[in-house]
């Protein structure tokens, strides 16, 4: 190809370069990025992710988990150790390892207690404040743009600490909204029912609360938790270690965070004494032909030899696994004590459960019972589920649904001739009451068949092969849920309104007394208002309630 069939290339030619563009030239002389017009259907989803940033937060007693809605998992799941609580310039833990292990126990790995006698609002501020802002920078990656809050709590969370939360998210994050949820029904949710069972064995106790239809009916506690259970093993520990409890500088033998280590790695809970006959094994247990010598090499001998770093000196410590078990028994169970010994804040989780159910209605009972959801740490202790399912089924087995129990009732449960006079009287009154109402009936049937007209056959035969759905009713049952944060996100995905939204001119104008009672809030207004979790800041609506939080 010739040099002259053609004008000459931008980059060859020399004048061109040198010389000023004019707009007449259809090809620009200077080199330059020409401007780009990218319509919003193909802009980056960074910038449609920054407008509907939702965060939720989940606040327990020993962790916070952070993350944003419609994700299946928390971006971070935090704790407050004594490593948290160092001051800037701290070195010690690097320089002695375990030096900060072992100077602190229970309390100071705790985010809050219940009990609010003891505690400084004003550091619980200042810890809250520094671990969420260690979330959002270092794992959510957000920046200090004020985001609607979703908070998942338990409701039994008192006023004061409910208080420090919402005063960090609204002076120190600056949140134009916050929504409170619930723990339990959240779980619920995270496993795809309405109506749930949620026994909640976690950190301070252990709540048991029986969820119908998405609203909490009946709430039941006991101090039978993961710090009830640490407590028992520390002093297993300390027996097995012996000497004092305490060193020459005031502190335990054993560290909490080898304590707590321990009990997570080698906690188990034995079978019941009664195994319910609804389980049936997949296949049957074979036997195999081997010496005995080998059988003896093969099986464990039942002693866990434990390394103890934090002890002068270390040692090492041989537990045996028998002696955890029974820690866990007299931690839950406590089968030495008779049930009319405990008090009601004490009670066995077994007892707890029954007693639970049994001062449920009977509709909420039968579907309640056939969906058993187990949360918090300590239900993954190693067959502590199937032992509070086999303790409750046989205390019904044995005591049924009657709400009166003693001697009384057992001598009549076994003398047999005040169960037949029972059985005819009973009867007789069924007959009696049969009769009334056949009569009233066949005068109903009369004046029916005048006025109403006749059925079609059509539908009556497509009704007869529709398949009726089965609910399982009745029957203890236990169901997997992905968890209370999870529960959220699917909520808060589908914008789904919650009755509890603080608006944070409010709460800075009023605070937790200008909550109003939820009886006394309208609550279609307030959806209609507020327009769901993610479009709305709240609605400005003057009535605004704390739900059950703010009813204690």
């Amino acid at each position: 190809m010739s040099s002259g069939s053609g004008p000459a290339l931008a980059h060859r030619s020399v004048a061109s370069i040198r010389s000023v563009p004019t707009q007449s030239q259809q090809t620009p002389s200077t080199p330059h990025t020409p401007p780009r017009t990218i319509s919003s259907s193909y802009g980056s989803p960074s910038t449609i992710r920054a407008d509907d940033d939702f965060v939720l937060i989940e606040i327990g007693s020993r962790f916070i988990r952070a993350g944003f809605a419609g994700d299946s998992l928390p971006k971070a799941t935090l704790s407050c150790g004594p490593e948290q609580h160092r001051r800037v310039g701290d070195f010690r833990a690097s320089q002695q390892p375990g030096a900060l292990a072992s100077d602190a126990w229970a309390a100071e790995h705790e985010v809050w207690r219940y009990d609010v006698r003891d505690i400084d609002l004003g550091l619980l501020r200042d810890k809250l404040d520094r671990v969420l802002r260690d979330a959002f920078t270092r794992y959510l990656l957000i920046d200090s743009r004020p985001r609607r809050i979703g908070l998942v709590l338990d409701p039994a969370v008192p006023v004061p600490l409910l208080s420090a939360v919402l005063d960090t998210l609204f002076n120190s994050f600056q949140t134009p909204m916050v929504s409170l949820m619930s723990s339990p029904t959240m779980s619920a949710v995270a496993a795809g029912v309405r109506s749930a069972l949620v026994i909640d064995m976690g950190w301070a106790e252990t709540v048991v609360t029986s969820v119908y239809e998405y609203r909490e009916v009946k709430t039941t506690r006991t101090v039978r938790g993961g710090r009830f259970l640490l407590d028992k093993l520390y002093k297993l520990l300390h027996n097995l270690l012996g000497g004092d409890e305490f060193d020459e500088k005031g502190e335990r033998v054993v560290s909490f965070d080898e304590c707590e280590d321990i009990l997570c790695r080698l906690m188990w809970c034995r079978a019941s004494a009664f195994k319910t006959s609804q389980r049936q094994s997949t296949q049957l247990d074979t036997v195999e032909e081997q010496d005995e010598s080998e059988a003896e090499a093969s099986h464990p001998t039942g002693v866990a030899d434990i390394p103890l770093k934090s002890t002068t000196p270390p040692s090492t410590l041989q537990v045996p696994f028998n002696k955890l078990a029974d820690v866990c028994d007299d931690s839950f169970f406590d089968p030495s004590v008779s049930p009319s010994t405990f008090d009601d804040h004490e009670l066995p989780v077994h007892l707890l459960v029954y007693h639970h159910l049994l001062q449920l209605p009977m509709d909420v009972r039968a579907v309640c019972m056939s969906r058993i959801i187990f949360m918090g740490g300590c239900s993954n202790v190693l067959g502590i589920r199937e032992r509070i399912v086999d303790e409750v089924t046989s205390i019904v087995d044995r005591r049924g649904w009657a709400p009166v129990s003693g001697k009384g009732v057992d001598q009549l449960r076994n003398n047999l001739k005040l169960r037949k006079a029972s059985i005819q009287r009973s009867s007789i009154a069924s007959t009696a009451t049969s009769e009334s109402s056949g009569e009233d009936q066949d005068a109903s049937r009369s004046e029916s068949a005048m006025t109403e007209p006749s059925e079609d056959a059509i539908e009556a035969k497509i009704a007869q092969n529709r398949p009726v759905p089965h609910q399982l009713q009745g029957q203890l049952r236990v169901i997997h849920s992905l968890g209370a944060w999870t529960g959220a996100s699917l909520l808060c995905q589908l914008k789904i309104p919650v009755m509890a939204t603080v608006d944070r001119e409010l709460w800075l104008q009023q605070g937790a007394n200008g909550a109003s009672r939820p009886s006394d809030v309208d609550i279609k207004a307030q959806q209609r208002q507020s327009s769901g979790l993610i479009r709305g800041s709240g609605g400005h609506h003057t009535n605004w309630t704390l739900g059950i939080w703010g009813s204690l």
